[in-house]
């Protein structure tokens, strides 16, 4: 069987060349491949591609910045995959620790100085039989469900679809446009949506109002989906718990933001998918499709450009 012609650039790494090669491609130039795996951003994409190419791996996961150029646009006879999924088990142990960590209110105790408990003691809580709303139950989703099953969390999963989720901890599946109705019934928020038109500020005064005095929100996602000044709003009059957040908006997060200074504020910079996690990860999401690809099956990931991800 002949091996099936792929592309690789901007940069060639070892890993995935081997990943390439594995799976049952040959590392050809762009102008000879039917598939190119890029590892870069939007910067520097081809402005044109070859006849040939059938099929784009992407690197990132989200890729709302590919939808800011005219890429996709250029290409419509073209199937583009993300990266979704191949970072869902980091991504989701990252915000398993920002959860427990705001739920504990470790922050609290990490500033201490002294053997005090600092009235603490009503906000304190615990994970187990508590409900956490994960909002987005893609892979990064699935994978927090899974860690959270065995410490007695009970999960609203919401979904674009609302099909249900047959997953152990999942008591509730609820499609996206009936949002509005778990704010007031969940413990927890978790957001792990992509960033679209339709989730900007998904969470703002108005959701934020509804949580409790001692819910947490941690967003892994994407900043925009929400609203900061509202969280900042929000945290200072007590109004939630806290939040963890390993993305801002703005991003970076300027030094004095307020969320820098508040204590029941924890802020990772977007670090939940370390390098030496990610390029591995990555190589084998690229091996995968690759072998999909030879064999004629359906890739992953792959972008809905109608739906923006």
């Amino acid at each position: 069987m002949t091996a099936t012609p792929i592309a690789l650039g901007p940069t060639h790494t070892a890993p995935l060349a081997e990943a390439i090669t594995r799976a049952g491609g040959t590392l050809v130039e762009l102008d000879r491949a039917r598939a190119l795996v890029w590892n870069g951003g939007p910067d520097g994409f081809p402005e044109r591609l070859p006849e040939s190419i059938e099929w784009v791996q992407l690197f990132s996961a989200g890729v709302e910045e590919w939808f800011e150029t005219s890429v996709f646009d250029h290409h419509p006879n073209v199937v583009f995959t993300s990266a979704a999924g191949a970072f869902a088990k980091s991504v989701a142990e990252h915000a398993l620790m920002l959860l427990l960590a705001g739920v504990r209110y470790l922050p609290e105790h990490l500033a201490a100085r002294d053997w005090h408990r600092r009235q603490l003691e009503p906000h304190v809580g615990t994970l187990r039989g508590a409900t956490v709303a994960v909002v987005g139950a893609g892979g990064i989703g699935r994978e927090l469900i899974a860690m959270l099953a065995p410490l007695g969390t009970r999960v609203i999963a919401v979904n674009r679809s609302g099909t249900p989720i047959s997953l152990p901890a999942v008591v509730e599946t609820v499609p996206a446009q009936q949002l509005s109705q778990i704010w007031s019934r969940t413990d927890h928020v978790v957001v792990a949506a992509p960033a679209t038109a339709d989730t900007q500020h998904l969470i703002g005064k108005a959701e934020l109002a509804q949580l409790k005095p001692t819910s947490w929100v941690i967003n892994i996602a994407r900043g925009s989906l929400v609203d900061t000044d509202a969280l900042v709003e929000a945290l200072r009059e007590g109004t939630i718990g806290g939040a963890g957040l390993d993305v801002t908006d703005p991003e970076p997060l300027p030094a004095g933001h307020p969320l820098w200074e508040l204590p029941n504020a924890m802020v990772t910079p977007h670090d939940s998918n370390p390098s030496q996690v990610r390029a591995p990860a990555f190589a084998e999401h690229v091996a995968e499709n690759v072998t999909r690809f030879v064999q004629g099956r359906e890739l992953i990931a792959r972008i809905d450009v109608s739906a923006g991800y």
